[in-house]
């Protein structure tokens, strides 16, 4: 059994925001075998948090408190925390961030991309976190994916949202609509197709992906009736994955191209901005679609969802997401275990 356990990875879970709905999907999730039969699991966060977290829930599991990773037990009905914050539980309230919590956040998540990027853990999930609270305790970066990148010295980088159902990646992320068609270049969109297709390969063991680009325009532009950056901006990228031995699409008008995606025709979308990608997504994976960052040199996912403000500590809070991103976080892991062996 001993051998067994260590065979498997460890997978990082930072505690996100700890006023959010992270401590809670936290205990709820570890709070089940489920996760220990696929990896082992390390929080990266406050035990005391946790150790309330689960006082009010009912939810009879206990939290280590440890000081290094090397000390985790990985065994079921104790949850292992590398304890790296002093909050105390009865002066937070919940959805109200303060300097505090947000240097907390920020703190779990550089320690653990410092333990992956070392190889101390195999990957790395994150629990939501809130900007506006990072940035309060004096963090310039939009969110989890700009640390990420910065940690780990990574400019090419992508998002990706996973299901079982359907994949997308978003050549443009956040920004107002009006600014996506000036912000598309060929360049830009061949690196996020090349980014898809290696992880497509890599990390998901698909040995020939299907990647299908979606269309900016109604349509497709109509043959530039309603717009020419099909023609003159997405094509040339796709040639030019083409070229490169990629198994891709034509732009295809959205109206049909998520039909024939949530059949299976296709192992990945790549979408040109955030709605056009997430709201199929979204109506498909809403309790558990996964968050990952590809092009790093690490592996990482993330529940997607925010820090639910509105329902934190109301024991509300589903952990489907993150049971879903840990799982996927540990399969990544074995794949690439597997390749380096």
């Amino acid at each position: 059994m001993a051998a067994t356990k260590s065979a498997l990875p460890v997978v990082g879970i930072t505690m996100g925001d700890p006023v959010g709905v992270g401590p809670e999907i936290i205990v709820r999730a570890l709070s089940s075998p489920l996760l220990y039969g696929i990896c082992r699991p390390l929080v990266i966060g406050d035990v005391r948090v946790l150790v309330d977290t689960a006082r009010w829930l009912g939810i009879k599991v206990r939290c280590r408190s440890l000081e290094k990773h090397g000390e985790a037990a990985y065994e079921y009905g104790a949850i292992d925390v590398l304890n790296l914050s002093g909050l105390e539980p009865e002066k937070l309230r919940w959805g109200r961030p303060s300097t505090a919590t947000g240097a907390a956040m920020v703190k779990y998540i550089i320690r653990a991309i410092d333990l992956a990027m070392e190889g101390s853990i195999n990957a790395m999930t994150t629990a939501p976190i809130n900007k506006l609270a990072m940035r309060k305790a004096g963090f310039d970066f939009d969110g989890h994916t700009e640390i990420l990148a910065q940690r780990t010295k990574t400019t090419d980088y992508v998002m990706m949202l996973a299901g079982e159902t359907l994949r997308v990646t978003l050549v443009t992320i956040h920004c107002a609509l009006s600014e996506v068609p000036g912000r598309l270049t060929s360049r830009k969109i061949f690196d996020v197709i090349r980014l898809t297709e290696e992880a497509l390969r890599q990390r998901f063991g698909i040995k020939a992906p299907r990647i299908a680009v979606a269309a900016l325009n109604p349509h497709a532009g109509e043959s530039g009736l309603f717009g020419d950056e099909e023609s003159r901006i997405i094509f040339p990228a796709v040639q030019r994955a083409r070229d490169a031995g990629m198994n891709i699409t034509d732009p295809i008008p959205c109206d049909t191209l998520f039909c024939y995606a949530q059949k299976g025709d296709y192992d990945a979308v790549v979408c040109m901005y955030h709605d056009q990608g997430l709201i199929p997504f979204k109506m498909l994976h809403f309790s558990d679609g996964v968050n990952l960052t590809l092009g790093l040199p690490i592996i990482r996912t993330s529940c997607d969802h925010g820090t639910a403000y509105d329902i934190a500590g109301k024991g509300e809070a589903a952990p489907e997401s993150l049971v879903a991103a840990v799982r996927m976080a540990a399969e990544h892991a074995k794949i690439r275990m597997g390749a380096l062996a």
